[in-house]
């Protein structure tokens, strides 16, 4: 991917990682959301941490709800954050 992708981070993603946004040029082949998260992980041991039970976290591509299998693009904004719950 050329241009980087933004991705933010909120809540406890955000406390875990040290970060609430950076932007990020992702290798060759990380093309869904689920493979932004595994590369992430592997970044150092905070990210690892924060994505270690990645079926938890949700996540948006460019402000739209989105799941794993969902495309990622060069310039795209993700963001990650745990499930709401409410009452």
């Amino acid at each position: 991917m050329s241009e980087p992708l933004t991705i933010r981070y909120f809540a406890w993603l955000r406390e875990r990682t040290g970060s609430a946004q950076e932007e990020l040029a992702l290798p060759e082949g990380v093309e869904t959301v689920d493979a932004v998260m595994a590369y992430l992980s592997t970044r150092d041991p905070a990210h690892a941490m924060a994505f270690q039970n990645r079926k938890t976290i949700r996540c948006a591509v460019n402000q739209e709800f989105a799941d794993p299998s969902s495309a990622v693009r060069p310039g795209d904004e993700i963001a990650f954050f745990p499930p709401v719950t409410g009452g």
